[in-house]
């Protein structure tokens, strides 16, 4: 079994810190600009009250808060979970230059999220095959498997 990356790690970390304090679903992100992590965040959705308090837009707050910017070009996002339609675009917005995820949106729905409704609807991911790229799959698979197991509640 490969060892997990670092960042990835990170990302799993923050996660696996945001379900055990009930804040959200098992989304972790961190920010990386030149093999630093600049910014991290999980989903606080439940704990905010935000659907948009997504681990990516979490992380990309911390990190533009971190550098004082807007723009994170040459940045790179580890996250748990392949990044829904807001989160991708937030990306984008920010200008991070390449994003890794773990988990596939099928996956997410696997455990009772519904990214795949709002990918049937605005699809495009076959564009973003260089933008995207997954790795620690399995690392990510535990982390859900964990999050499946606890008393959560679905939104």
């Amino acid at each position: 079994m490969e060892a997990t990356n670092k960042f990835m790690q990170l990302a799993i970390d923050e996660a696996r810190k945001g379900i055990e304090q009930q804040h959200g679903g098992p989304f972790g992100s961190v920010v990386v600009k030149d093999g630093k992590v600049i910014g991290k965040g999980h989903n606080c959705v439940l704990k905010n009250n935000d659907p948009t308090c997504h681990g990516e837009v979490a992380a990309i707050r911390d990190a533009c808060t971190n550098i004082g910017s807007f723009d994170l070009s040459g940045c790179e996002i580890y996250t748990t979970g392949e990044p829904c339609h807001m989160c991708l675009c937030a990306c984008m917005w920010a200008n991070i230059s390449k994003i890794y995820y773990g988990c596939t949106i099928d996956d997410n729905g696997e455990i009772g999220f519904r990214d795949d409704k709002f990918d049937d609807l605005f699809g495009g991911r076959d564009k973003l095959t260089e933008y995207m790229s997954e790795i620690d799959r399995e690392a990510c698979l535990a982390l859900f498997e964990e999050y499946k197991q606890m008393s959560h509640e679905t939104y």
